[in-house]
Parts: structure tokens; sequence; C-alpha cells
């Protein structure tokens, strides 16, 4: 018999409602999707404000990958809380998608940092560049698509 696809990063996901990371939440399809819509419009918003401001739009970047990534833990039942949610919602989402390896959601990893280094600066760390808001744009499409996918066929937690 093949292995449960799903059951990919349960023992994260239990770790992470155990130590207080992740909480159980009503699943909601609806929620998920109203979700993975707000983070195409984030989308589409970064593309429009590039030229007036890359800071900004990386951000918007960032927060369409964030809330397609966090669509797939609300479809679950599962919300991140506290600090390190940002992080913990890219890590919980890759537990339970690997293998094959999400270069994608991985992406989502560095731009964490960046978003952050931008959002508050540091005179010894850069802010976000046109550079990296044309490596983001590579990958942020992918990521609320496979998202959109995962909240189709992923069950609640």
């Amino acid at each position: 018999m093949a292995p449960n696809v799903w059951a990919l990063g349960r023992a994260e996901v239990e770790q992470a409602l155990r130590n207080g990371t992740l909480t159980r939440v009503d699943a909601s399809r609806d929620l998920a999707e109203a979700m993975l819509e707000q983070a195409r419009g984030a989308f589409s918003a970064a593309e429009m404000v590039t030229d007036v401001s890359v800071e900004s739009a990386f951000n918007l970047l960032y927060d369409a990958a964030r809330l397609a990534l966090s669509a797939v833990l609300v479809n679950q039942g599962l919300k991140t809380r506290g600090e390190g949610a940002h992080a913990a919602v890219v890590d919980l989402v890759i537990a339970q998608t690997e293998p094959p390896r999400q270069e994608a959601f991985r992406a989502v990893k560095w731009m964490r940092s960046v978003r952050n280094d931008t959002q508050y600066p540091n005179p010894d760390r850069p802010v976000a560049s046109r550079d990296d808001f044309d490596d983001a744009v590579r990958h942020v499409p992918t990521v609320i698509e496979r998202a959109g996918m995962l909240v189709q066929h992923m069950p609640p937690f």
C-alpha cells in the first residue's frame, strides 16, 4: 500500500501544536480561498508599485506568498501564532509537502529575511533591491498556484 502523502510532516505539526507555535482553528475552505484571493491581489499590487517603491513591492510579494501558505494551514484547521509565526508557516507547509523539494516554497524563507531587513532597517543589512524583487516575482506565482492546489486536495489535519 502506498504511504499517505499527507502524513508527511505530521511530527512537525504535532510538535508545533505542543509548543504553542501552532493552534487549531475551524478548518475553512472558504477562508483559505479568500486568503488566496488576497494573495493574488497583493501580487498584482506589487507589480503595479515596483517603479514607485521596490521595497514596498517586495514586501507585497512576501505578503502574497505568506498569505498563500497560511491558506494551506487554515484549510487544514491550523494557524500559527506568536513569535516566529511567519517562519513557522513556511516550515510547516514545507514539512508537509516535501519530497519532492518545493523550491518556490523554500524561496519564501529568504524572502522573509529580506522583508524583515526592509521593514526594520539596519545600516548593516541591505533592504530589498530590484534584484530581490525580480527573483521573488519568479517564485510567488508558483507559491500561490501550488497553495491553491493544496487547498483543493489537502484534508483537515
